[in-house]
């Protein structure tokens, strides 16, 4: 603002006061009212958490066996593995999904890659990699991108005042130690480079959670200074019924070309899936969320769901993980929940005769945003008055929960709080 106004301040002598005003205001030197300047340094810088499958990974192999002779078994540099829609199609999904899958071991209750593959996670700190999934930049494949390019409009600058936090979106927040220090580190950099602002996290879908699961473990004080408030876009807060058929039969995640049941090997591996299975605080002991005609499954019978599936690490991690956010602890820093709702979502599984648990199932719609169940989404209210810090909640109808990522109603709600 300061060499905008002394290039036109060499003309005042023949200049009126009003005509030297309506230039400054044509160079924007003005927003919004006299006397508040339009400066990304004035602006609280923007750190996004990415959801399940919000993060690029590289593989390199070095395998001894694979699904198909078709599958390479070792290469000599990373190659890109999620997203790559050429990875994904027909015969090519299994050679993507053993590459892609983690082994649980049940001594250690830790997760890890296959064999032979080596999974990089790139982009820290920066955005590309969370504002695309496809790094060819394929249209459909876009994430964060919408909402940078807006921020950017504001004065936002990517990796100085935006920046993201990729993660390996499989595991849950129990294995997550190691990024969430980066994440500390992260924050209280964007701190320093921002002129000493405090920092504003936008999470998507599971990001939320993994969000709050960090917050509710850094002091009072530490967030006090470098967080100024944490906005949650379609926030998984208590479970979704959809994480169930990823168990049972797989999930083509509305990607046409997908068979599920060929996404369902790495998809049952995924310590999250465990994670986000519906909480027993929100769905009651008696209502049925599963069935077949040999039985029904409620949220009281989770082990027997495994059994029947003949797939008991995934009880195993949903107890090592069921806890970890179970309460949901306030975070302890203003909250803007926002999320879309009057969709039809998963609310219940309907397996027929001989369908259980090879075929898909009948899905009984339920209310939510298309993929996160209602009830679920609107969690958050429940640290209304349980924390100093204000949390606001509004919900938007028909926001779908990706394409809530780019929806105009958001973007509008997003610059307003920034710019407040």
């Amino acid at each position: 603002m300061a060499s905008t106004f002394v290039c036109v301040s060499s003309y005042c002598s023949r200049m009126s006061f009003t005509d030297l005003l309506i230039i400054l205001l044509l160079l924007g030197c003005f927003h919004g009212s006299l006397g508040k300047p339009f400066s990304g340094e004035s602006l609280s810088p923007v750190i996004l958490m990415p959801g399940d499958g919000g993060s690029q990974f590289y593989a390199k192999l070095n395998k001894t066996t694979v699904p198909h002779v078709f599958c390479e078994k070792q290469t000599s540099d990373y190659f890109n593995l999620w997203l790559n829609i050429y990875e994904l199609a027909p015969y090519l999904i299994d050679c993507f999904t053993d590459n892609m899958r983690l082994v649980y071991d049940r001594k250690t209750h830790t997760t890890h890659n296959a064999p032979g593959v080596d999974i990089q996670i790139r982009g820290w700190g920066d955005t590309e990699t969370v504002e695309w999934l496809d790094p060819s930049h394929f249209g459909f494949t876009s994430y964060f991108y919408y909402i940078a390019q807006e921020l950017e409009s504001l004065g936002y600058k990517r990796g100085v005042s935006i920046r993201g936090a990729p993660y390996d979106f499989r595991k849950a927040p129990n294995e997550l130690g190691g990024m969430y220090k980066k994440l500390q580190d992260l924050i209280e950099d964007t701190y320093i480079l921002n002129n000493k602002s405090s920092v504003t996290l936008i999470g998507h879908s599971m990001g939320n959670p993994v969000t709050l699961y960090f917050l509710n473990h850094m002091p009072q004080a530490w967030k006090d200074k470098y967080v100024r408030r944490f906005i949650s876009l379609a926030g998984v807060w208590a479970g979704v019924i959809k994480t169930l058929r990823l168990f049972a039969s797989g999930d083509n995640l509305d990607v046409y070309v997908v068979e599920a049941i060929k996404a369902r090997l790495e998809q049952r591996s995924m310590e999250s899936t465990a994670w986000l299975l519906p909480s027993d605080l929100y769905w009651a002991a008696d209502e049925i969320l599963v069935s077949r005609p040999e039985r029904n499954y409620t949220v009281k019978d989770l082990k027997q769901f495994f059994l029947d599936l003949n797939f008991t690490d995934g009880y195993d991690m949903f107890l090592d993980t069921k806890d970890l956010i179970r309460d949901l602890t306030p975070p302890g820093v203003e909250v803007h929940c926002l999320h879309g709702f009057n969709l039809t979502t998963p609310g219940r599984l309907v397996y027929g005769p001989n369908m259980w648990p090879n075929s898909q199932p009948k899905v009984i719609p339920d209310d939510g945003d298309g993929t996160v169940n209602l009830r679920s989404l609107v969690a958050c209210k429940n640290w209304i008055g349980k924390q100093k810090q204000t949390v606001h909640h509004q919900q938007f109808i028909h926001a779908e929960h990706m394409e809530i990522l780019k929806d105009p109603r958001i973007i509008k709600y997003l610059k307003s709080v920034l710019l407040s």
